[in-house]
């Protein structure tokens, strides 16, 4: 069994192939890294997106629970990480509140 690599300046990507969009992730993280967004083309109508990838501070919850091993954060190693804000906590809340869905811009 190999690693897995970070693409080049990635906090945290999802396997898109392997995700089942149960919004697990969405639901664990504190920083509110991430949402679903609508994919039409997707079982349940929808998949999940980083959407706020600056502000992943590596805690991988989101990894840990991830049912489908579809989504994985970078090693300490290899990716500085952001401190969690105020805002981060906010944005996740609000991510929360909506349904786990990526918010209006």
């Amino acid at each position: 069994m190999s690693l897995v690599t970070a693409p080049q300046d990635t906090a945290v990507w999802v396997d898109i192939s392997r995700c089942k969009a149960c919004d697990v992730c969405v639901s664990m993280c504190p920083a509110g890294v991430l949402a679903m967004v609508a994919a039409p083309s997707s079982i349940l109508g929808s998949m999940i997106e980083v959407v706020e990838p600056s502000a992943c501070i590596g805690c991988k919850d989101c990894e840990l629970h991830c049912p489908d091993f579809a989504i994985y954060v970078a090693d300490r190693k290899e990716h500085k990480f952001a401190k969690i804000t105020d805002e981060a906590k906010a944005r996740a809340e609000a991510v929360k509140n909506n349904k786990y869905r990526k918010l209006s811009a």
